[in-house]
């Protein structure tokens, strides 16, 4: 039985969030076979037939848009039915004491939840060596009496929460192959948002390595998102360009203004509504308030930055969890670490920043970049 948690405040739009879920738990279930899904306004189902349920249950817990999920045993939703399975399940549970929940879904059922709890926990008490205990119990034992049937569980799981991959549209996303884009990524998808990637590679300063180290971070992450596109845009002479023409102190708030236009026209092209990105408020120069005010003045693009809030160990648990921390630890820097000044400015002005950018030619660069991008699919 899998909830949906968030989709549940949703209103006329309902059906078009879950429609999405449950395209997405098809997809993470294709690999198993003879399964059944049964999607209901409030619950989906999956008819496990002899599929081992700890895979399935590990698989269901990474897709975005579910709240929790239990395995189920469903029958006939007659009392004696009922009393009798009851049993049989919680034979099954390891424990002292317990406690029966109840739900009833069908209001039309002759018994309340209350007389469903006082009927059922009665032949659990004579029929096993286990005692009631209300507010602690090694087991609970739930009953939930909807139209089509009774469900009994005694364990839920968690989900991921959030929406369903695909819901909330796409973004393009800048990836450097550091431990918080992938992390703002995953992020992104949990909220139901679709990303495509846009990476700045700067040869022969910045190594081939780079490029397998973001293929192997988006290979962890079609875990969430089956298919991600990935842009590799040359930013070799942009970035000399700077370095040529800008005091040193400027030139990653410079650089990051580059990047923004170049992610801003190519999210225009590719129908993506937003830019996103790993930035953490304060991390680093670039990303104190004044920088990201003046390094966004370069577009009207939204831009979301999911890691905004978190601390690096926030970030760093969150990349362990969805394994791409060893992945973005490997020892190959992205143009940003390479080109990192002694002493960046952290409090940039935004009249310097324009007097500097206008020494060079930067928009013929920018064409010429977007003119010869790379692309790689990365897919399950």
């Amino acid at each position: 039985m899998i909830r949906f948690g968030e989709l549940s405040t949703k209103g006329k739009n309902k059906k078009d969030f879950i429609r999405l879920l449950a395209l997405n738990v098809r997809h993470a279930l294709k690999d198993f076979t003879n399964i059944n899904i049964d999607v209901r306004y409030d619950h989906i189902y999956v008819a496990l037939k002899n599929n081992e349920p700890k895979e399935i249950i590990k698989r269901l817990q990474d897709v975005s848009g579910i709240h929790s999920l239990s395995l189920v045993h469903k029958c006939e939703d007659n009392i004696e039915t009922i009393k009798n399975d009851a049993l049989e399940l919680i034979k099954l549970e390891n424990g002292s004491t317990f406690k029966v929940n109840c739900k009833r879904s069908n209001k039309r059922y002759p018994l309340v939840s209350d007389e469903i709890v006082r009927i059922v926990a009665p032949v659990i008490l004579k029929n096993t060596n286990l005692k009631v205990d209300v507010h602690n119990p090694d087991i609970l034992l739930s009953i939930e009496i909807r139209d089509e049937g009774a469900y009994l569980f005694t364990n839920s799981f968690p989900g991921a929460g959030g929406y369903p991959l695909g819901v909330a549209g796409k973004s393009m996303h800048m990836l450097s192959g550091g431990i918080d884009s992938p992390v703002a990524a995953y992020l992104l998808m949990k909220r139901g948002v679709t990303i495509e990637c846009i990476h700045f590679a700067s040869p022969p300063y910045t190594q081939e390595g780079v490029i397998y180290k973001l293929v192997d971070i988006l290979t962890a992450l079609n875990k969430y998102q089956p298919r991600i596109r990935l842009h590799i845009i040359p930013f070799t002479k942009i970035q000399e360009a700077i370095y040529d023409n800008c005091p040193e102190s400027y030139c990653i708030t410079i650089m990051r203004r580059m990047m923004f236009r170049l992610a801003a026209r190519l999210a225009k092209r590719r129908n993506c509504p937003i830019i996103s990105s790993g930035e953490s408020v304060g991390q680093v120069a670039s990303q104190t308030l004044q920088s990201m005010n003046v390094i966004n003045e370069v577009t009207n693009t939204p831009v979301i930055r999911p890691c905004a809030t978190l601390d690096k160990l926030e970030i760093i648990n969150i990349a362990n969890k969805i394994k791409t921390y060893e992945i973005s630890i490997r020892p190959y820097e992205d143009c940003c670490t390479i080109f990192t000044p002694k002493s960046p400015k952290t409090m940039p002005h935004l009249e310097e920043v324009i007097e500097y950018e206008n020494k060079f030619d930067y928009e013929t660069l920018i064409n010429d970049a977007l003119a010869n991008i790379e692309v790689k699919i990365i897919e399950e």
